[in-house]
């Protein structure tokens, strides 16, 4: 029993290092800095996340990065599905935002974690992703506002999951993501009561 005790101990502190690892790779900071040599962090709200990247960069950088932070979150949680089922799922879904928002090969400054969440969703079930996706497209075509359509869309996971799953370790994963995407837009929630939050738009790239 104590060996398997430790056997389980070992891969779930493997899924875990494997999710925060994967969910460091920033494609928007690795994009900006190598082809437009620029730190993204630098640029416009300073996040790395891909609204941030379509606004300074172009539309084309802001939907790689969606697809790299989205396909990252995938990716991890497939791998931590393999080693350690639904439990390893979730530690590692939960790693790889973790390391969006915080990471280690970027001083530990990121984005926002709303495409990972967005495959975080999907993972749980792909109705909680469908139904946060929805509300994120009515929220933005009536706000025009990135921060409200993502916080909504993190509060539909929270509220979905239970509808969809009785696993209480997918569950607590669900409620993670919405409190950790809240959490990294306190920001956006200061500039939204003062009435300073831009809406969303294309930016130009550097240099044009």
């Amino acid at each position: 029993m104590e060996k398997v005790v430790s056997f389980m101990t070992v891969t779930y502190l493997a899924c875990l290092a494997l999710g925060y690892l994967i969910g460091s790779l920033s494609v928007s900071i690795l994009i900006s800095k190598y082809i437009f040599h620029q730190d993204v962090r630098t640029l416009g709200s300073g996040n790395a996340g891909a609204a941030n990247a379509a606004r300074t960069l172009g539309a084309g950088v802001g939907l790689l990065t969606l697809l790299g932070d989205f396909l990252k979150g995938v990716i991890s949680m497939l791998l931590g599905s393999w080693l350690g089922g639904a439990t390893g799922l979730a530690i590692a879904g939960a790693a790889c935002m973790i390391g969006h928002c915080f990471p280690i090969y970027f001083g530990f400054k990121g984005g926002k974690a709303v495409a990972t969440a967005a495959a975080v969703a999907l993972m749980i079930d792909w109705r909680v992703f469908l139904s946060a996706f929805a509300v994120f497209a009515i929220v933005a075509a009536l706000s025009k506002t990135a921060s409200v359509s993502s916080m909504s869309a993190s509060v539909a996971v929270a509220a979905m999951t239970p509808v969809f799953t009785r696993n209480p370790v997918l569950i607590s994963l669900g409620i993670f993501t919405c409190l950790l995407v809240l959490l990294m837009h306190r920001s956006n929630i200061r500039r939204l009561i003062s009435g300073t939050e831009p809406r969303f738009h294309f930016g130009k790239r550097p240099g044009k």
